[in-house]
């Protein structure tokens, strides 16, 4: 990255933050119906095989994480260029994967605003501590941050959490206009989940759903968790802290097998997302192709995102992410170092 003229490269990404009607237009077409369709079938197949079933809902997992992509672009208005057209959409799309429009969208401003802040966390953002938070934290906070941080808690219950509880409800301070959104969302998610169980039961109903929900939503939360939690992620605080650094070094690019990066909608491109989230999904590989320093970025595969599983907490010190392991390492390091030589 041009470290000197941040200036320069956002100018560079600016020509691509624009959306195309055409382009919008067909990747609902080519998202939205597939994934009805999927869904239509997974129910047909129950007569048939489960097993089947559970195939048929993998795949239209997959194109409902590519849904919230869309609703994604819709909530920074990138993805068309009249706002209610996105708030529209965004609102729809924001029903099927059980996110209310307005409430995501302000806490995702932030997030945007204050990523890899240290002193402006806790909206819109995993739950991280540095190292010296944790050793100060009283007994059962590091109780409650080891449970957050288990692999099983943070993506299995967790889409659980914030698709079923959090996301029902409004935040303190939120505006008549966010509140009705969110009111308006959760009686059309009840709407359509009664209709559904009255037309097809509802065992068929949750056997079919059930699958869908949690794999897309335990795939959306690893997503977000690998495009900020990587070995050399940066991190500072506020007095030094720098928007297009922590866009572009904060931010990993996820180089994913081409098929997973459609499926995705391209999110791995994470860093220019991040430097300018008004350009819409379908450009941001554009975008890393088509400027230089975006290209000299924290890259990550399928095969090395697996190691973030380990990191734990942040060493301000030597500014990286390190497990919990790393704690005993440094504390008999510690008891080493004065220990008393032998005489």
């Amino acid at each position: 990255m041009n470290e000197r003229n941040p200036r320069a490269l956002r100018k560079q990404v600016a020509p691509y933050e624009k959306s195309d009607l055409q382009h919008s237009v067909m990747q609902i077409f080519n998202t939205i119906l597939p994934f009805f369709v999927l869904w239509f079938l997974a129910y047909q197949s129950l007569s048939v095989s489960y097993l089947l079933t559970l195939g048929i809902s993998v795949v239209a997992a997959g194109f409902l994480v590519r849904i919230f992509i869309i609703f994604h672009d819709c909530t920074h208005h990138s993805f068309f260029k009249n706002r209610k057209a996105n708030r529209v959409l965004g609102t729809i799309t924001g029903i099927l994967t059980f996110f209310p429009y307005d409430q995501w969208g302000h806490e995702h401003a932030v997030h945007h605003a204050t990523s890899s802040n240290l002193d402006k966390r806790g909206t819109g953002d995993l739950w991280m501590m540095t190292i010296d938070e944790y050793l100060e934290a009283p007994f059962w906070t590091k109780v409650a941050y080891r449970l957050y941080r288990n692999p099983f808690v943070m993506f299995i219950i967790g889409p659980i959490y914030v698709f079923g509880i959090t996301n029902r409800f409004n935040r303190k301070g939120a505006k008549k206009k966010e509140r009705m959104n969110t009111y308006f969302t959760n009686v059309m998610i009840v709407v359509i989940i009664a209709l559904l169980c009255w037309a097809i039961g509802w065992q068929a109903f949750l056997l079919v759903q059930v699958p869908i929900f949690m794999i897309s939503g335990s795939l959306g939360v690893w997503l977000f968790y690998i495009q900020h939690t990587f070995e050399d992620s940066y991190f500072e605080e506020d007095e030094h802290w720098e928007y297009v650094k922590a866009a572009v070094e904060g931010s990993s690019y996820y180089k994913l097998p081409k098929l997973l990066q459609w499926l995705t909608g391209n999110i791995g491109y994470h860093h220019v997302h991040h430097l300018s989230p008004r350009v819409p999904n379908y450009k941001l590989e554009e975008v890393h192709n088509n400027t230089e320093p975006l290209q000299n970025v924290p890259t990550i595969t399928l095969a090395t995102s697996l190691s973030s599983l380990k990191f734990r907490l942040y060493d301000e010190e030597n500014k990286r992410f390190v497990g919990f392991n790393y704690l005993k390492k440094a504390a008999r390091k510690n008891v080493s170092s004065h220990a008393k030589p032998e005489v």
